[in-house]
C-alpha cells in the first residue's frame, strides 16, 4: 500500500513554558473537584491551540512502582479510550479509498471471504455503512453472552462474530438510519484488516500509530504501556480491570496517552492529508433533518458558530473525550480511569464558556424491606433486542441487561434505584391499583421506558 498517512510533528509543551494553552478556569476548578471528591480517580486534559499543546494531569495516576503510586497522571499515563478506537477504525477505511484500496459503497461481504453477511431485499451492508452506523446491525450482537461481566467481551472471537452474521436479519435496508453500532464496527475493522492481508492490530499500527509517533496507542498494550496505566475504576470507586476486547477490538479496543492523542489530533487539524480530510468530511444526518452529522466515525457539529469534530468512549473502568474544530485551532482530548463521563467536561475546554452543569453527587441509600424488594423482580423489555432482568439476590436487587452482566441496585425513595457500577437510574411506574407495570431507566440524558413482561 502506497504510504499515505504521514508523520506530523507534535510540539508538547510543559504547563510552565510561556506558550502553553490555558486551561479554562472552570474546567480546572471542575476537574480538580472531581478528583478531590472521588468521583473520578484521576483526569488527564490535554490542550491544543493552533500547534502548540499542554497537559494537565488531576487526581492520581496509581500506575507503575509502588514508589510512584502517588504520581500525579501525565503526558504518557496510559489509559484505554474506549469508542474513541472507532475513530481510528474510520480512519484506516478512509486510508484504504484514498489509495484506491476499497471504496465506500463496497458491499463488505466482498472482503470478508468465508462470512455470510446479511443484507435486506438484496440491498448489501457497504463499507460506508457500517463507518456510519447506518448498517442495520444491532448495538451488540444477539449472540453476546458473556462467561465475565467484568470483561465481557473478551470471549467474543471471530468465530462468533462468524456465527451472528449467518445467522442475523436486518430489520431495515442498510443505509436507510443511524443505529450505533459496535458489531458493525467490529466487522468493519475484520473487513479492512482481512483486505490488506494483516491483523487489526498491524494495519493500526502501519497506517496510523508508527507513521505519527504514537508509541503509546495500541490494542495490545506492551509491557511498557501496562507499567503506565492507569487502573480502571466503577462509579462506585471499585476496581474495574481493563477490557480485553478481541474481535470488537476495532470498536473500542484502544489503549493511548495524552501525548500521543495530541499526535493523533493535530493530524486533523493542520492541513490534513487525504484520509484524514476524508474522514471529518460529513457523510450522513444522525437523523433527517438534524444539524448533527456524522464522519467516519466523528460527530460533526456547530456551537458558538465554530464547526467541531467529537467522539467519546468508555469502558468498564475508563471514559474519555476526544475533539477539535475543524478550522484546525483548538482540539482537546480528556481520559479518565474512572466510568463516568467526561464530555461536559471536554466541551467546556475545547469551547471556553461553555458552561458545565451542576456536579451531581451520588444519592444516598436508604433500606428497603426484602419483601417490598421482591416486588420490582421480573422482566422489562425494550423491543425484541434487549430485556432488563431485575432480580432479588442476598444482597438486593441486582439488574442486568441483555448481553452485559448484573448490577447491583439501591434504593433512594420509594420505587427509586440508581446504579453505582454505571451512571443509571430506573424509576418504577405503578397502574392506579398500585400494581408495578413498567421502569424507566435513565442514563446518559436518556429515558428508555421499559413495561414489564406480564
Amino acid at each position: 500500500m502506497t504510504p499515505t498517512l504521514a508523520l506530523l510533528p507534535l510540539c508538547l509543551l510543559g504547563t510552565a513554558a510561556l506558550a502553553a494553552p490555558v486551561l479554562d478556569d472552570a474546567v480546572r476548578q471542575r476537574a480538580e473537584e472531581l478528583t478531590r471528591n472521588g468521583m473520578h480517580a484521576s483526569i488527564v486534559i490535554a490542550v491544543i491551540d493552533g500547534r502548540d499543546s499542554a497537559v494537565y494531569g488531576f487526581g492520581r495516576a496509581q500506575a507503575g512502582k509502588p514508589a510512584k503510586a502517588e504520581a500525579k497522571p501525565d503526558a504518557d499515563t496510559v489509559y484505554q479510550i474506549g469508542s474513541v478506537t472507532k475513530t481510528m477504525t474510520g480512519l484506516l477505511l478512509a486510508d484504504a479509498v484514498a489509495a484506491g484500496k476499497a471504496t465506500f459503497d463496497e458491499p463488505v461481504a466482498t472482503l470478508l471471504q468465508g462470512y455470510t453477511v446479511p443484507a435486506f431485499d438484496g440491498k448489501a451492508i457497504s463499507l460506508l455503512d457500517l463507518a456510519t452506523h447506518y448498517s442495520s446491525l444491532p448495538r451488540l450482537p444477539d449472540n453476546f453472552a458473556p462467561a465475565n461481566p467484568a470483561n465481557p467481551y473478551a470471549d467474543y472471537t471471530e468465530a462468533k462474530q462468524r456465527q451472528f452474521l449467518a445467522a442475523y436479519r436486518l430489520p431495515y435496508a442498510p443505509g436507510t438510519k443511524f443505529d450505533y453500532s459496535n458489531i458493525g464496527y467490529a466487522v468493519l475493522g475484520t473487513a479492512l484488516a482481512a483486505r490488506a492481508g494483516s491483523s487489526y492490530e498491524a494495519l493500526l499500527q502501519s497506517r496510523i500509530a508508527v507513521p505519527l509517533g504514537m508509541r503509546s496507542t495500541s490494542n495490545q498494550p506492551t509491557h511498557g504501556m501496562l507499567a503506565r496505566l492507569a487502573p480502571g475504576h466503577l462509579l462506585s470507586g471499585e476496581p474495574a480491570p481493563a477490557w480485553d476486547l478481541n474481535v470488537v477490538a476495532p470498536a473500542g479496543g484502544v489503549y493511548s496517552s495524552a501525548r500521543d492523542m495530541v499526535a493523533y489530533l493535530q493530524a486533523y487539524m493542520f492541513k490534513p492529508l487525504r484520509p484524514y480530510a476524508l474522514a471529518i468530511k460529513p457523510q450522513r444526518p444522525l437523523a433527517p433533518g438534524s444539524d448533527i452529522h456524522i464522519g467516519l466515525a466523528w460527530l460533526l457539529q456547530q456551537q458558538q458558530g465554530l464547526s467541531y469534530a467529537w467522539h467519546s468512549g468508555q469502558t468498564g473502568g475508563y471514559t474519555s473525550y476526544a475533539a477539535f474544530t475543524t478550522d484546525g485551532k483548538r482540539g482537546v482530548v480528556v481520559l479518565t480511569n474512572t466510568a463516568r463521563s467526561v464530555d461536559a467536561l471536554g466541551l467546556s475546554a475545547l469551547l471556553p464558556g461553555t458552561p458545565l452543569p451542576p456536579l451531581k453527587k451520588p444519592p444516598a441509600a436508604i433500606a428497603v424491606p426484602r419483601a417490598t424488594l421482591a416486588e420490582y423482580v421480573g422482566e422489562y423489555p425494550s423491543g425484541a433486542e434487549f430485556t432488563l432482568s431485575v432480580t432479588l439476590g442476598k444482597a438486593g436487587l441486582e439488574a442486568a441487561g441483555t448481553g452485559v452482566g448484573s448490577a447491583p441496585l439501591f434504593a433512594s425513595a420509594k420505587d427509586q434505584f440508581f446504579f453505582r457500577a454505571i451512571d443509571a437510574e430506573l424509576a418504577f411506574t405503578r397502574d392506579a391499583a398500585g400494581k408495578i407495570t413498567g421502569a424507566v431507566l435513565t442514563q446518559g440524558g436518556q429515558d428508555v421506558v421499559l413495561p414489564r413482561k406480564q
